[in-house]
């Protein structure tokens, strides 16, 4: 959802199919620079073979940004990072076994959500994990929730910060968009 709002905002224009890497494709400049996004078709944990067929080496990789779901984060929560592990999220381990390398950007944006006094309130176990990230975020919210934004409200507001931290990273490097937005 971060990266059809991000191609939106920057008016990639249409999503087209690209059956070779099973993915969609837009692509579109930010400045002088080609950027191509790519939304894996596969299941998650096969997203490296979708990413293969666009970074083809090392050095491509470190141009690449991969955005993803955390549930080590809160909800609308954003962390970039560079050179990392995968956290245990197999997708990240997946394209990292695909281009042989774990430097690229990361856009982790936090789906958990809280406790009241803030703690994670993570699923617990696998089925619960899976049940929980397929699961649609809620779009009440305002009175119906005593106020409290919906989730979906929450997720608006974390693309807006993800759409910058993309373009920050294409146009003044990793380094720079790190410092910004964590």
């Amino acid at each position: 959802m971060a990266l059809e709002f991000f191609a939106k905002q920057m008016q990639f224009g249409d999503w087209k199919v690209d059956n070779k890497s099973k993915s969609h494709v837009a692509s579109g400049m930010i400045g002088k620079t080609a950027v191509v996004l790519v939304a894996p078709d596969t299941f998650m944990n096969k997203s490296g073979a979708a990413v293969l067929k666009f970074v083809k080496s090392q050095k491509a990789a470190e141009r690449m940004v991969v955005i993803y779901d955390d549930l080590d984060l809160p909800l609308g929560g954003l962390k970039l990072s560079f050179n990392r592990g995968s956290g245990g999220h197999r997708g990240v381990e997946s394209i990292m076994k695909a281009v042989k390398t774990k430097k690229f950007t990361r856009v982790r944006v936090g789906v958990s959500p809280e406790t009241p006094g803030g703690k994670l309130k993570k699923p617990q176990g696998e089925d619960d994990v899976v049940k929980f990230i397929l699961s649609k975020f809620s779009s009440k919210g305002g009175s119906a929730s005593g106020g409290k934004p919906s989730e979906m409200d929450e997720m608006r507001k974390v693309f807006k910060k993800v759409a910058g931290a993309l373009e920050a990273t294409v146009a003044d490097g990793p380094q720079i968009a790190m410092n910004r937005f964590n």
